[in-house]
């Protein structure tokens, strides 16, 4: 991979490949869950969560070895289903077709194989005239006659628990001093034991990643497959090849996403929402009916019948109520703005608790950072905001209270009140108040 991160930590659709490769496990019914990874772990851990178990392998001393480290972990179990961490895109439906003919057929070891996957750098599959699997032969060792071979190996086996903690320690040490699962094959064969096979219907289900380019072709398979599930499942995609939806990402029915636009991370989309052109939206609540047009939202939080953009950015900590409107090039950071409320140009909203109903008229900011801290300005219901006012918080705005054009807000505005002007004098019923100086 050419790279400082491990290979099974780089991403497919926001996901390391190896939670990928344990979410298919878990959702095939499979348990317990154990994975066997390097001494320096604790990145891989917080990939696979809680749900799976883990132990160390000191000694990258090849796959069965590291099978072999789980033994302990899985003394109850009867049957042991091996996989790799980076064959991301088996599904469970495969794994589960693999574990049931595997048990139906009493096997002692059952391997995965497809002859629909470039057999590039893959062990061939060797059978004997009637059929039945004889050997593995890695392609570095392989002969014409086993290269011809089309029949790949994809490394994922189900195997009788009992016979496999028995042969594992039975297998010899490669040229390299590893210890290799394959060599399983030729064990059992030998012992005259059953082995069986199956050919997966999707080759790309068994493509590994050894390289950028399998990390790019496998990433392209797993958006294709994502995008499929949506549309089946009710979202409508007028150019599908330019929508990226990541693994995670949950969408309600009806809702339209619109080319170029990007749903990230844990994003959850409601029913009947339009979505794009050019949008990203990243690990973020969307509510129903919403319209996002040419933004980027990124852990915010967007109640029903709320309209963004276009141009517009809500920051993380943005939290629009219902029905507000947030029209072009206006950014919202660390605020909470009130149903009904309108800020339709140029306006910069930070660190701000704004109540229902409020006009927040073009080029108004909140003047949140004083060098040393942030600090919050809070409006409350039915306030207007005269266009290119300037509000230094801290600052709170009372009811129904106006600020003029061009204002430099200071001081606290009291309910129903007026402040115009740079500085701002505050005007009550009609009477205006002593302004004092500010620092």
């Amino acid at each position: 991979m050419r790279s400082r991160t491990p290979k099974m930590l780089h991403k497919l659709c926001g996901r390391e490949m190896v939670s990928l490769v344990a979410d298919a496990a878990m959702q095939s019914g499979l348990s317990p869950i154990v994975a066997v990874l390097p001494p320096v772990s604790e990145a891989y851990t917080q990939a696979l969560g809680d749900s799976v178990s883990h132990v160390v392998q000191n000694e990258p001393l090849g796959t069965g070895h590291a099978a072999l480290q789980a033994r302990d972990s899985l003394k109850s179990v009867d049957t042991i289903l091996i996989l790799n961490g980076d064959v991301p895109l088996i599904r469970p439906e495969t794994i589960q077709a693999l574990v049931t003919k595997h048990t139906d057929t009493k096997s002692t070891l059952t391997l995965l194989t497809s002859t629909k996957t470039l057999p590039d750098g893959l062990g061939r599959i060797v059978r004997s005239e009637d059929g039945t699997v004889k050997a593995i032969v890695e392609e570095r060792v392989a002969d014409r006659v086993a290269l011809d071979i089309s029949e790949i190996n994809s490394g994922i086996y189900c195997c009788r628990a009992e016979w496999l903690w028995a042969s594992l320690p039975k297998l010899e040490k490669s040229s390299t001093g590893e210890i290799f699962l394959t060599d399983l094959v030729a064990l059992a064969v030998d012992e005259k034991l059953p082995v069986r096979s199956m050919q997966v219907e999707d080759g790309s289900e068994v493509l590994g990643i050894n390289t950028r380019i399998e990390l790019a072709r496998a990433e392209g398979l797993l958006r294709h497959r994502i995008r499929e599930k949506w549309m089946l499942n009710g979202v409508s995609m007028p150019h599908p090849e330019s929508v990226y939806i990541d693994s995670n990402a949950q969408i309600g029915i009806d809702t339209i996403i619109q080319p170029n636009t990007h749903i990230r991370g844990a994003t959850s989309i409601g029913e009947g929402c339009e979505i794009g052109p050019n949008s990203i939206v990243s690990n973020s609540s969307i509510g129903q009916g919403c319209k996002i047009t040419s933004s980027v939202i990124e852990q915010a939080t967007l109640e029903d019948a709320v309209i963004v953009g276009p141009f517009s950015h809500m920051r993380p900590g943005a939290h629009l109520e219902s029905g507000v409107h947030i029209g072009n090039y206006g950014e919202v950071k660390n605020s909470r703005i009130g149903r009904g409320t309108k800020s339709g140009h140029f306006s910069y909203i930070g660190d701000a608790d704004i109540g229902a109903n409020v006009n927040i008229g073009a080029g108004a900011i909140t003047c949140n950072y004083d060098g040393d801290n942030k600090n919050r300005t809070i409006i409350e219901d039915g306030v207007f905001i005269g266009s290119d006012s300037m509000l230094v918080a801290p600052l709170h705005i009372g009811a129904n209270a106006r600020t003029g054009v061009g204002s430099i807000v200071t001081k606290d505005v009291p309910a129903g009140a007026s402040a115009i002007g740079a500085p701002a004098r505050i005007i009550t019923n009609g009477q205006k108040q002593p302004q004092k100086k500010v620092d």
